[in-house]
């Protein structure tokens, strides 16, 4: 999770980047049909002592961060390993069906280059390994005990912040380099993904590990596109998004996939409602998709300290946002999105494509307002985010920061 900045430097960010590029679409994604794997989470309490019982919406995809799986938890002293509770995730994805992305990394005291460190974690966790052989023997022992089983791991979380990491990009590099041949070469089918930069202000970070080639390492680009400030709407994701994929094809990796590994929303947002909650997941993974991210982690399930919580652990309830989080799946899975633009007034329509019938996405982040159904569309029904499909007989509707499908007739 980021530390916040100021608006300033997304303002700057925004007019650094030529208006019509904000929102042009990736022509991967725009062509492509959009799998379930699109679809990621986090889960974080699953193996504390009440733990949180599995989700009941799809989990296609599973992030294992701050779900106490990270080198200091795996390998607490120099070679006493402890792999019970991720063997416990491992199997419990399995049970779902559901794949599992993990970071590896946070330096061990014992083995850090600065033990003494303090951290958001254990002390030593943001400095680099004092001997390479530590990180080489740690990165190999994981990948050899879950090959086949674990098909993707992430090098590090969130290096240009200090809380995550305190070493060089240099240093970062070496890691990268050292953890891709050894997973490549005890799993070649795992993929790797590079350290996950997050918000505007990572890009010059992110853009000078790249420059010194990481590229070469990494079968997947991650990023995390939190807005920062936390008071920015899921729109603001989009001029980010275009600047890290610019970043991307400067330097001749257009043809890596772009993963967002960690978004959600936390104070200081106020989101004012449930519901409009679930507008801002939804609206995050509609755009997301059409703006090139090819997979998408929401953080967190179960997270309390979350301006959009998804399931409340103390009354065992998920949220609107939890059940906007299967709505959008159902939506999105199976169809191709064949464009998604705002109109001058600023309503937002996406128009989806699938097996020959034509479906559009539309919402107004800036308030309820009267949307005119072009009769071109010949629409038959109507799926407000959360609520049920209905008939449509009316010739206009209300929108709002709520998103709501639009299914035209066969």
């Amino acid at each position: 999770m980021p530390s916040w900045r100021n608006c300033l430097q997304v303002l700057m960010l925004i007019l650094a980047l030529p208006f019509n590029c904000v929102f042009a679409a990736d022509t991967t994604t725009s062509t492509a049909t959009i799998p379930s794997s699109y679809f990621g989470l986090h889960i974080h309490h699953l193996d504390n002592p009440t733990p949180t019982t599995w989700p009941s919406v799809p989990v296609p995809e599973w992030r294992l961060w701050d779900a106490g799986v990270t080198w200091p938890n795996i390998e607490p002293n120099k070679g006493q390993w402890q792999f019970e509770r991720l063997d416990r995730y491992v199997s419990l994805a399995k049970q779902h069906g559901t794949s599992i992305l993990l970071p590896l990394g946070g330096s061990p005291s014992w083995a850090s280059a600065r033990p003494q460190l303090a951290s958001l974690y254990s002390p030593g966790f943001t400095a680099e390994p004092a001997n390479l052989d530590d990180w080489r023997t740690y990165v190999r022992a994981v990948v050899t005990r879950y090959r086949g089983r674990i098909p993707a791991y992430e090098i590090w979380n969130e290096p240009n912040l200090k809380d995550f990491w305190s070493g060089t990009t240099d240093q970062m590099l070496t890691l990268t380099k050292e953890a891709s041949q050894i997973i490549h070469s005890v799993d070649p089918s795992a993929l790797v993904v590079s350290p996950s930069v997050t918000a505007n202000y990572g890009v010059p970070w992110f853009e000078e590990f790249l420059k010194k080639g990481a590229g070469q390492y990494v079968d997947v680009i991650g990023y995390h596109f939190y807005v920062d400030p936390q008071t920015l709407l899921p729109e603001d994701m989009l001029p980010v998004i275009q600047r890290v994929r610019q970043i991307i094809s400067d330097n001749g990796l257009g043809n890596k996939p772009l993963w967002n590994t960690e978004t959600g929303w936390f104070p200081p947002a106020r989101i004012d409602s449930e519901e409009l909650a679930a507008g801002f997941l939804a609206r995050a993974y509609i755009l997301s998709w059409n703006a090139g991210v090819q997979r998408f982690y929401w953080y967190a399930w179960d997270n309390g300290a979350a301006a959009i919580v998804t399931y409340k652990e103390s009354e065992h309830r998920i949220t609107p946002a939890g059940h906007a989080y299967q709505v959008v799946q159902q939506w999105l899975i199976g169809a191709r999105m064949v464009s998604c633009t705002p109109s001058s007034d600023n309503i937002w329509t996406c128009q989806l494509n699938r097996a020959g019938k034509k479906n559009w996405i539309v919402w107004n982040p800036q308030g309820n307002r009267k949307f005119d159904v072009p009769k071109p569309w010949q629409v038959a029904r109507i799926t407000p985010l959360l609520q049920d499909r209905t008939t449509l007989n009316e010739s206009s509707i209300e929108i709002g920061p709520v998103p709501v499908l639009l299914e035209g007739r066969l």
